[in-house]
Protein backbone atom coordinates (compact mmCIF):
# COMPACT_ATOMS: atom_id res chain seq x y z
CA UNK A 1 0.00 0.00 0.00
CA UNK A 2 1.54 3.17 -0.81
CA UNK A 3 2.28 5.59 2.08
CA UNK A 4 1.60 9.29 1.69
CA UNK A 5 3.34 12.64 2.79
CA UNK A 6 1.48 12.68 5.53
CA UNK A 7 2.49 9.34 7.05
CA UNK A 8 6.19 10.23 5.76
CA UNK A 9 5.82 13.12 8.89
CA UNK A 10 5.15 10.76 11.20
CA UNK A 11 6.62 6.76 11.62
CA UNK A 12 8.03 6.98 8.21
CA UNK A 13 10.42 10.03 9.02
CA UNK A 14 13.08 8.30 10.27
CA UNK A 15 12.67 5.67 7.65
CA UNK A 16 13.53 8.29 4.75
CA UNK A 17 16.49 9.66 6.47
CA UNK A 18 19.59 8.60 6.21
CA UNK A 19 22.28 9.93 8.52
CA UNK A 20 24.03 11.98 5.48
CA UNK A 21 20.44 13.45 5.26
CA UNK A 22 19.66 14.57 8.93
CA UNK A 23 19.12 18.02 8.07
CA UNK A 24 16.56 16.91 5.40
CA UNK A 25 13.13 16.76 6.78
CA UNK A 26 9.95 15.70 5.48
CA UNK A 27 6.60 17.61 4.81
CA UNK A 28 5.49 17.02 8.13
CA UNK A 29 8.22 18.11 10.08
CA UNK A 30 8.61 21.58 8.09
CA UNK A 31 4.83 21.95 8.61
CA UNK A 32 5.76 21.62 12.43
CA UNK A 33 8.41 23.56 12.50
CA UNK A 34 6.73 26.20 10.82
CA UNK A 35 3.17 26.51 13.03
CA UNK A 36 5.08 28.54 15.98
CA UNK A 37 5.35 31.59 13.20
CA UNK A 38 2.86 30.92 10.47
CA UNK A 39 0.18 29.24 12.91
CA UNK A 40 -2.05 28.54 9.49
CA UNK A 41 0.40 27.08 8.09
CA UNK A 42 -0.75 23.44 6.37
CA UNK A 43 0.48 20.38 4.42
CA UNK A 44 -2.02 21.40 2.03
CA UNK A 45 -0.45 24.71 1.61
CA UNK A 46 3.06 23.68 1.69
CA UNK A 47 2.15 21.65 -1.22
CA UNK A 48 0.12 24.26 -2.99
CA UNK A 49 3.58 26.19 -2.84
CA UNK A 50 5.27 23.64 -4.81
CA UNK A 51 2.42 23.42 -7.30
CA UNK A 52 2.75 27.18 -8.11
CA UNK A 53 6.70 25.98 -8.61
CA UNK A 54 7.85 28.46 -5.71
CA UNK A 55 9.67 25.93 -3.89
CA UNK A 56 11.13 22.60 -4.93
CA UNK A 57 11.97 19.90 -2.59
CA UNK A 58 13.88 16.42 -3.55
CA UNK A 59 12.28 13.38 -4.04
CA UNK A 60 13.36 9.97 -2.65
CA UNK A 61 13.22 7.13 -4.58
CA UNK A 62 9.66 6.36 -2.69
CA UNK A 63 8.39 9.67 -3.51
CA UNK A 64 8.73 11.25 -0.30
CA UNK A 65 9.54 15.03 -0.48
CA UNK A 66 12.93 15.96 1.49
CA UNK A 67 13.32 19.93 2.28
CA UNK A 68 17.08 21.12 3.06
CA UNK A 69 17.41 23.70 5.26
CA UNK A 70 17.95 26.10 1.74
CA UNK A 71 14.52 24.75 0.92
CA UNK A 72 12.71 25.88 4.30
CA UNK A 73 14.55 29.10 4.69
CA UNK A 74 13.01 29.54 1.13
CA UNK A 75 9.73 28.22 2.29
CA UNK A 76 10.04 30.65 5.65
CA UNK A 77 10.95 33.80 3.17
CA UNK A 78 7.81 33.48 0.89
CA UNK A 79 5.41 33.20 3.97
CA UNK A 80 6.71 36.09 5.83
CA UNK A 81 6.00 37.48 2.38
CA UNK A 82 2.88 36.93 1.99
CA UNK A 83 2.09 37.76 5.37
CA UNK A 84 3.98 41.21 6.09
CA UNK A 85 4.15 42.47 2.56
CA UNK A 86 1.43 40.97 1.15
CA UNK A 87 2.63 39.79 -1.99
CA UNK A 88 0.65 37.74 -4.25
CA UNK A 89 2.46 34.81 -5.80
CA UNK A 90 2.79 35.67 -9.34
CA UNK A 91 5.16 38.88 -7.34
CA UNK A 92 6.73 36.83 -4.61
CA UNK A 93 7.80 34.41 -7.62
CA UNK A 94 9.58 37.42 -9.81
CA UNK A 95 11.20 38.89 -6.23
CA UNK A 96 12.87 35.29 -5.72
CA UNK A 97 14.13 35.16 -9.24
CA UNK A 98 15.60 38.78 -9.50
CA UNK A 99 17.54 37.54 -6.46
CA UNK A 100 15.64 38.84 -3.46
CA UNK A 101 18.10 37.78 -0.05
CA UNK A 102 16.81 34.40 1.63
CA UNK A 103 18.32 35.03 5.40
CA UNK A 104 20.98 32.04 5.94
CA UNK A 105 19.15 29.16 7.09
CA UNK A 106 21.64 28.02 9.83
CA UNK A 107 20.17 30.99 11.61
CA UNK A 108 16.24 30.12 12.05
CA UNK A 109 15.78 26.55 10.46
CA UNK A 110 17.22 23.92 11.87
CA UNK A 111 18.27 23.28 15.49
CA UNK A 112 21.65 22.51 16.39
CA UNK A 113 21.19 18.43 16.48
CA UNK A 114 19.82 18.32 12.88
CA UNK A 115 15.78 18.78 14.06
CA UNK A 116 12.77 20.35 13.46
CA UNK A 117 13.46 24.59 12.43
CA UNK A 118 14.18 26.31 15.63
CA UNK A 119 11.58 28.93 16.89
CA UNK A 120 12.70 32.22 13.91
CA UNK A 121 14.52 35.30 15.28
CA UNK A 122 12.26 38.51 15.98
CA UNK A 123 11.52 40.25 12.27
CA UNK A 124 12.52 43.39 11.55
CA UNK A 125 9.78 46.10 10.56
CA UNK A 126 8.30 46.33 7.22
CA UNK A 127 8.14 49.12 5.34
CA UNK A 128 4.54 48.09 3.98
CA UNK A 129 1.25 47.13 5.63
CA UNK A 130 1.04 44.28 7.66
CA UNK A 131 -1.44 41.49 5.78
CA UNK A 132 -4.83 40.33 7.66
CA UNK A 133 -5.91 37.13 7.10
CA UNK A 134 -9.06 36.56 6.11
CA UNK A 135 -9.57 34.16 8.28
CA UNK A 136 -11.68 34.82 11.26
CA UNK A 137 -10.69 35.20 14.81
CA UNK A 138 -7.72 36.47 16.02
CA UNK A 139 -7.78 39.64 19.13
CA UNK A 140 -9.98 42.39 19.59
CA UNK A 141 -10.28 45.46 20.50
CA UNK A 142 -12.27 47.63 23.00
CA UNK A 143 -12.83 51.51 21.56
CA UNK A 144 -10.37 52.81 24.26
CA UNK A 145 -7.57 50.13 22.93
CA UNK A 146 -8.50 51.00 19.24
CA UNK A 147 -8.39 55.18 20.03
CA UNK A 148 -4.52 54.35 22.13
CA UNK A 149 -3.34 51.89 18.99
CA UNK A 150 -4.17 53.95 16.49
CA UNK A 151 -3.80 57.51 17.69
CA UNK A 152 -7.17 58.01 15.38
CA UNK A 153 -9.73 60.58 17.65
CA UNK A 154 -12.70 58.98 19.21
CA UNK A 155 -14.84 60.71 16.74
CA UNK A 156 -13.19 59.45 13.83
CA UNK A 157 -13.64 55.96 14.76
CA UNK A 158 -17.09 56.85 15.86
CA UNK A 159 -17.50 58.12 12.15
CA UNK A 160 -16.42 54.92 10.63
CA UNK A 161 -18.70 53.07 12.22
CA UNK A 162 -21.84 55.15 11.69
CA UNK A 163 -21.23 54.96 7.98
CA UNK A 164 -20.41 50.87 7.73
CA UNK A 165 -16.84 51.24 7.18
CA UNK A 166 -15.75 49.36 10.73
CA UNK A 167 -18.42 47.45 12.80
CA UNK A 168 -17.64 46.45 16.33
CA UNK A 169 -19.39 43.68 18.33
CA UNK A 170 -21.39 44.54 21.41
CA UNK A 171 -20.59 42.12 24.47
CA UNK A 172 -21.38 43.23 28.26
CA UNK A 173 -22.08 46.59 27.51
CA UNK A 174 -18.69 46.94 25.54
CA UNK A 175 -18.08 46.95 21.63
CA UNK A 176 -15.41 45.23 20.63
CA UNK A 177 -13.40 45.18 17.17
CA UNK A 178 -11.06 42.80 15.15
CA UNK A 179 -7.69 43.66 14.36
CA UNK A 180 -8.89 44.37 10.42
CA UNK A 181 -11.15 46.85 12.05
CA UNK A 182 -8.19 48.72 13.96
CA UNK A 183 -5.49 48.57 10.60
CA UNK A 184 -8.69 50.64 9.20
CA UNK A 185 -8.50 52.60 11.59
CA UNK A 186 -5.07 53.43 11.34
CA UNK A 187 -5.04 53.25 7.40
CA UNK A 188 -8.45 56.00 7.97
CA UNK A 189 -6.24 58.30 10.05
CA UNK A 190 -3.68 58.84 7.33
CA UNK A 191 -6.26 59.65 4.96
CA UNK A 192 -7.73 62.26 7.72
CA UNK A 193 -4.56 64.52 7.49
CA UNK A 194 -5.43 64.89 3.89
CA UNK A 195 -8.82 66.04 4.75
CA UNK A 196 -10.63 62.42 3.74
CA UNK A 197 -13.82 62.03 6.25
CA UNK A 198 -15.62 58.80 6.61
CA UNK A 199 -18.23 59.77 4.62
CA UNK A 200 -15.98 59.91 1.67
CA UNK A 201 -14.56 56.14 1.80
CA UNK A 202 -17.72 54.96 0.60
CA UNK A 203 -16.12 54.23 -2.85
CA UNK A 204 -13.72 52.24 -1.06
CA UNK A 205 -16.52 50.08 1.23
CA UNK A 206 -18.89 49.52 -2.53
CA UNK A 207 -15.12 48.75 -4.61
CA UNK A 208 -14.51 46.18 -1.91
CA UNK A 209 -18.08 44.81 -1.37
CA UNK A 210 -18.06 44.55 -5.45
CA UNK A 211 -14.31 42.32 -5.56
CA UNK A 212 -15.31 40.68 -2.25
CA UNK A 213 -18.64 39.20 -4.24
CA UNK A 214 -16.91 38.57 -7.32
CA UNK A 215 -13.77 36.03 -5.29
CA UNK A 216 -16.99 34.19 -3.64
CA UNK A 217 -18.63 33.95 -7.05
CA UNK A 218 -15.14 32.46 -8.14
CA UNK A 219 -14.17 29.94 -5.24
CA UNK A 220 -17.61 29.64 -3.83
CA UNK A 221 -18.14 25.76 -4.46
CA UNK A 222 -14.76 25.07 -2.81
CA UNK A 223 -15.40 26.95 0.31
CA UNK A 224 -18.73 25.66 0.98
CA UNK A 225 -17.30 22.41 0.90
CA UNK A 226 -17.58 20.00 3.77
CA UNK A 227 -13.95 18.44 2.96
CA UNK A 228 -12.07 20.30 5.52
CA UNK A 229 -8.74 19.44 3.07
CA UNK A 230 -10.66 21.33 -0.32
CA UNK A 231 -11.81 23.81 2.41
CA UNK A 232 -8.30 25.13 3.47
CA UNK A 233 -6.86 25.03 0.15
CA UNK A 234 -9.89 27.31 -0.61
CA UNK A 235 -9.22 29.81 1.67
CA UNK A 236 -5.44 29.54 0.53
CA UNK A 237 -6.61 30.71 -2.90
CA UNK A 238 -9.02 33.07 -1.57
CA UNK A 239 -6.07 35.01 0.05
CA UNK A 240 -4.24 34.77 -2.65
CA UNK A 241 -6.69 36.33 -5.02
CA UNK A 242 -7.53 38.77 -2.93
CA UNK A 243 -4.10 39.68 -2.70
CA UNK A 244 -3.47 40.16 -6.49
CA UNK A 245 -6.80 41.92 -6.44
CA UNK A 246 -5.11 44.24 -4.20
CA UNK A 247 -1.75 44.49 -6.47
CA UNK A 248 -3.77 45.18 -9.45
CA UNK A 249 -5.92 47.72 -8.14
CA UNK A 250 -2.74 49.55 -7.22
CA UNK A 251 -1.03 49.30 -10.33
CA UNK A 252 -4.10 51.02 -12.01
CA UNK A 253 -4.60 53.90 -9.52
CA UNK A 254 -0.74 54.58 -10.31
CA UNK A 255 -1.60 54.37 -13.84
CA UNK A 256 -4.37 56.72 -13.32
CA UNK A 257 -2.43 58.81 -11.44
CA UNK A 258 0.52 59.08 -13.73
CA UNK A 259 -2.28 60.32 -16.35
CA UNK A 260 -3.49 62.99 -14.13
CA UNK A 261 0.12 64.35 -13.50
CA UNK A 262 0.77 63.91 -17.21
Amino acid sequence: MAVTDDAASGASEQAVQSPRQAKSLTIGAVCKGLQQEFPDISISKIRYLEDQKLITPRRTPGGYRLYSPSDVQRLRTILRLQRDEYMPLAVIRQELAAGRMVEEASSSTSSGDGGAPAAPAPRAASPRRMAISVRSGGPTFSLDDIVEDTGAELRLVQELEDFGIIKGVPRDGTRFYDETDREIVRAVRELAAYGVAGRNLRVFKSSAEREAALLNQILAPSLRSRNPERRREAIDALENLAAVASHLKHLLLVRDLRRIIG
